[in-house]
């Protein structure tokens, strides 16, 4: 039985999460934040130890060893940098070094929110269990990491997995990171529900839900227009799904986030679009599940990632108390 506890800081680019979490996974503490991502980064960071500081004032906070940060990315875990492509004030912002300035000496491991999610969905959600697997967030933007024989593998910056700058269409959009046809700009939530207004979609309801999640309803019903654009989306992740496994051989890919909550819309077209692009023999079979963990994997999996950093992993299905 063990006491420990990691501080897991889940940053996005419209809320700060923040918790203590426990040896067998389980949210000691959980508070939260909007995120300002459109003023100063020093503002950014503020929320960010506000965050920290709740999480001070509780009883638990001295079984805390460590600090273990998911943040919208790009980031670079060797200078504690962060660039994050949807908070315009962070653009090489020495994020580690603020967190420092509230939590002392306590070590602090920062990677992508793919890569904590995947961290996550390894621990405890879909992806337990597997030796090799591609964990996706398919949302506002598209991320992943990658779980490589049988560990989390964030690579030297913590960026490793990210599948929404893999370019599947060289001719594609300019994309905000500089690229053009990448998969973020054609299959995030907000893309699909800006192709699909571009086509002539619009809710039945003039005041109804003109998202994804509005386009993903419409589907549902057989809207060819939406039906379109889900199909759209999902061969773009097919795409990005099936060059990963060229390259690194993954038998699973965890899709979540808000665009998940679609369902079969998402899923079938994805499933039916990878037996397209994932030709060669050792990339058939490889399974599509959803994510298990929900709106509090990136916390679960920036404590995952804090203990795959320090070697103190602790074992599945540990009791916290």
């Amino acid at each position: 039985m063990t006491t420990e506890l990691v501080a897991a800081i889940d940053i996005g680019g419209t809320k700060i999460a923040g918790a203590l979490v426990g040896a067998d996974g389980a949210l000691r503490h959980r508070v939260q934040l909007p995120t300002p991502a459109r003023e100063t980064g020093e503002r950014v960071l503020r929320a960010v130890t506000d965050v920290i500081a709740l999480l001070t004032e509780h009883e638990r906070w001295a079984d805390v060893t460590g600090i273990g940060v998911g943040s919208a990315g790009p980031v670079d875990a060797r200078s504690g940098t962060v660039s994050p492509v949807n908070i315009p004030g962070w653009r090489g912002f020495p994020l580690v070094e603020g967190i420092r300035k509230t939590t002392g000496a306590l070590p602090v491991t920062l990677v992508g929110d793919g890569a904590a999610i995947a961290a996550g969905e390894h621990w405890l959600g879909a992806a337990r269990g597997r030796t090799n697997a591609l964990c996706m967030v398919v949302s506002t933007g598209v991320g992943g990491g990658l779980i490589l024989d049988g560990r989390l593998r964030p690579g030297p910056t913590g960026n490793a997995g990210h599948i929404g700058h893999i370019s599947v269409d060289v001719n594609g959009d300019l994309c905000p990171c500089g690229g053009r046809g990448c998969v973020e700009r054609i299959a995030s939530g907000t893309s699909i529900a800006r192709y699909a207004r571009d086509a002539g979609w619009r809710p039945a309801d003039p005041d109804g839900d003109a998202t994804a999640a509005g386009v993903a309803a419409a589907a549902r019903e057989g809207d060819p227009v939406a039906l379109d654009a889900f199909n759209r989306a999902a061969r773009a992740l097919a795409a990005g799904i099936a060059a990963t496994a060229t390259l690194v051989e993954i038998e699973t890919v965890v899709i979540g986030g808000g665009v998940s909550q679609s369902g079969d819309v998402l899923f079938g077209p994805v499933r039916r679009a990878l037996g397209e692009y994932a030709t060669l023999p050792f990339t058939h079979g490889i399974e599509v599940v959803p994510a298990q963990l929900g709106t509090d994997a990136g916390l679960v999996g920036a404590a995952a990632a804090r203990w795959n950093e320090a070697g103190t992993f602790p074992a599945r299905g540990a009791t916290g108390t």
